[in-house]
């Protein structure tokens, strides 16, 4: 599914507590008892977490790139003017934050992060081999769900700075989420032209409207 108006309020379903344990459940199933595992940051991830953790690492996927593609109608929008959030989608390569979770605070940490990361579905939990500076590790990353009713892509960059421009929710402005993403990712010396160029233009923007 992918379309480049929002759909409607009605599609957007949330995971009972039972589909989204079985989803925690399935993704752990494949990892040993007792190992720490690392977790991937490509949005808001890197510069809120939200958990402990005990090692971080600048760290690549390959076959994946940071993209606007999942409509937020809560967190960073409203059902009335959605507004845009980071997926990881196929393609291309994404530079982020890898955490390193120690083993015994994954059943605390992921629960919550799950329901932080799957209340919607609108995500895919995969296991990725990733390439740290210190050397090849697995991470958990949450890809797009690309038949998910929130997917889109083919936006245009105008498209993309008008809606995040318009857009606030429950956890502020759109504006905040795309600027501290590229900010954070700045401090730690990582170059995304895209979002580079799309966080320029909204700064000028801004500065018109002032």
């Amino acid at each position: 599914m992918n379309c480049k108006t929002p759909p409607a309020a009605d599609t957007f379903k949330r995971l009972t507590d039972e589909q989204r344990a079985a989803s925690l459940k399935a993704t752990l199933a494949s990892r040993q008892p007792g190992e720490d595992l690392w977790v991937f940051g490509y949005g808001s991830l890197i510069w809120n977490p939200g958990f402990d953790y005990v090692e971080k690492r600048l760290t690549s996927l390959r076959g994946y790139h940071r993209s606007l593609c999942l409509w937020s109608r809560i967190n960073r929008g409203t059902p009335e003017c959605p507004g845009l959030v980071f997926g990881l989608d196929r393609g291309g390569s994404c530079r982020g934050m890898a955490f390193r979770v120690p083993h015994a605070n994954i059943p605390l940490t992921f629960d919550a992060l799950w329901l932080r990361e799957m209340g919607t579905g609108a995500y895919h939990p995969r296991w990725i081999n990733a390439d740290s500076e210190q050397g090849p590790i697995t991470v958990l990353a949450f890809v797009i769900n690309r038949q998910g009713a929130a997917y889109v892509s083919g936006l245009s960059h105008d498209e993309q700075v008008r809606i995040v421009m318009d857009a606030h929710g429950t956890y502020g402005s759109c504006v905040d989420y795309v600027m501290q993403t590229a900010q954070a990712l700045l401090a730690e010396g990582v170059c995304d032209e895209r979002l580079g160029a799309l966080a320029n233009e909204i700064q000028q923007k801004q500065k018109k409207s002032n």
